[in-house]
């Protein structure tokens, strides 16, 4: 990744679930794994806005905690609804176990 933002130590998210961060005015959502995966999209459903850090991890997915609408989260494509997909970031964790966030401006 070219431009990162540390986010600090994995150890922040619990498994199967996510945090939001706001990375220079633009709203991400971290989301672990219970395998220890992690994933980044946009903070906010596209369908009526609701918190994705709020909302049920599992399957590889997560769902809207306001209407139950399901994403991908490796592609943010909706599954089973016919929303808008969400937008994703690349985002990693290095050696120390740190989260980096490819920069959502970059």
């Amino acid at each position: 990744m070219s431009a990162t933002i540390n986010l600090g130590p994995l150890e922040r998210i619990p498994r199967g679930e996510g945090r939001a961060f706001d990375v220079s005015g633009c709203p991400v959502t971290v989301f672990r794994t219970r395998q220890d995966e992690v994933y980044a999209t946009q903070a906010f459903c596209p369908h009526k806005q609701g918190p994705l850090a709020d909302g049920f991890v599992g399957n590889g997915r997560v769902v809207c905690p306001l209407h139950a609408f399901h994403f991908d989260l490796k592609t943010g494509a909706p599954m089973g609804n016919d929303c808008q997909a969400l937008t994703t970031y690349a985002v990693e964790v290095d050696a120390a176990g740190n989260l980096l966030l490819a920069h959502p401006g970059a």
